[in-house]
């Protein structure tokens, strides 16, 4: 860093945000997952990683909030070759299945293609695990880069084992609680089920902007009682047109979270303005002014951000502008900078 202008252009082999920074020098190390198998309404996630990369050379890296927040170091690791094989055999599989709604008694090609879908969503979670698991234990801090929103499970697996008990702040439109939705285990319609079922450590669950959800999903987050807080977005709009401050409403949001806290961000719990060409987009949902806010708050709390994911950022289909990847860039900019303050290795700016 000694020879680093954060004022000049990026140079054309710099990592994420044109930073000179490498792996071993980093702090916060982000896991790029191109995984994209059960999405069942529109596409393009798979490539997410790679197009805010390659949008994040724009980001100017002066932030009004949090004072020089790329100094502790933030690098990307390349894609894995391997898990861009597994989602493409995954993916096709899946299509399979999904063609019939789910519905595949009686058909047995449906229902190999099932169990392979399955089964390389397993896979997956064991690597991600891996490798954010071998990244704690070296001492960084880990951001996972999706893809669909079923990646972060073996990440948050790995926070369970490396923290103990911590809460997910999860930012969504939908609430992701669908039990193996259309027959996938693994669905991204499913993180979240899967994550409450099967990580007693996850204690809390406080979800924010959530305004597409079915019955069960209504009923699943109501029947965990205090471990769960659910902000719907039209009760979060009942608020903010009674004239009530949004800062009333996201310290409400925080004081709902534990001391540890994962921060697990889909790109269309904002309003699809910002992100017109992510899988499932609906009208509705917070300002990245409103999120990065929110973030901050819980920064300034005290509370420790363990780690984050980002996703279903999904470029426009032929490259054709990369708004989506723009957004998502400068939400992971943020997120790095306000995890960086949680942490004691940066200051927030008064």
């Amino acid at each position: 860093m000694l020879n680093f202008d954060p004022n000049s252009a990026p140079d054309a082999d710099s990592g994420v945000f044109g930073l000179p920074h490498q792996e071993k020098d980093a702090a916060l190390v982000l896991l790029p997952v191109p995984w994209e198998a059960t999405t069942s309404y529109g596409g393009g996630t798979s490539k997410g990683p790679a197009a805010i990369l390659a949008a994040s050379g724009q980001v100017d890296l002066f932030d009004g909030d949090v004072h020089r927040p790329y100094e502790p170091g933030i690098f990307m690791r390349p894609e894995s070759k391997e898990v861009r094989a597994w989602n493409k055999t995954a993916k096709a599989a899946a299509q399979k299945v999904i063609k019939l709604g789910g519905r595949i008694e009686g058909d047995k090609a449906a229902q190999k293609a099932l169990k392979t879908a399955n089964e390389l969503g397993s896979r997956l979670n064991d690597w991600v695990h891996r490798e954010t698991k071998g990244l704690m234990k070296a001492g960084k801090i880990v951001g996972i880069i999706g893809g669909d929103h079923s990646v972060p499970y073996g990440a948050f697996r790995a926070a369970a084992e490396h923290h103990g008990e911590y809460g997910l702040l999860h930012f969504d439109a939908h609430s992701d609680t669908r039990v193996a939705y259309e027959g996938f285990t693994w669905s991204h319609a499913s993180i979240m089920y899967n994550a409450l079922e099967n990580i007693p450590q996850i204690t809390r669950i406080t979800q924010v902007g959530i305004r597409d959800f079915c019955e069960q999903e209504h009923e699943f987050t109501r029947a965990l009682g205090g471990r769960a807080k659910v902000f719907f977005d039209r009760d979060i709009n009942r608020r903010r047109f009674a004239g009530e401050p949004w800062t009333k409403t996201a310290r409400e949001i925080v004081a709902t979270l534990p001391k540890q806290v994962w921060i697990s961000f889909d790109i269309d719990g904002l309003d699809p303005k910002l992100c017109p060409h992510t899988g499932t987009p609906v009208p509705g949902g917070l300002e990245l002014a409103e999120a990065a806010h929110l973030i901050g708050l819980v920064a300034r709390s005290g509370r420790t951000i363990i780690g984050f994911d980002l996703n279903e950022v999904s470029p426009a289909p032929g490259g054709k502008d990369e708004w989506d990847a723009n957004v998502g860039m400068r939400l992971l900019y943020k997120l790095a900078a306000w995890t960086f303050v949680s942490r004691g290795l940066r200051k927030a700016r008064e």
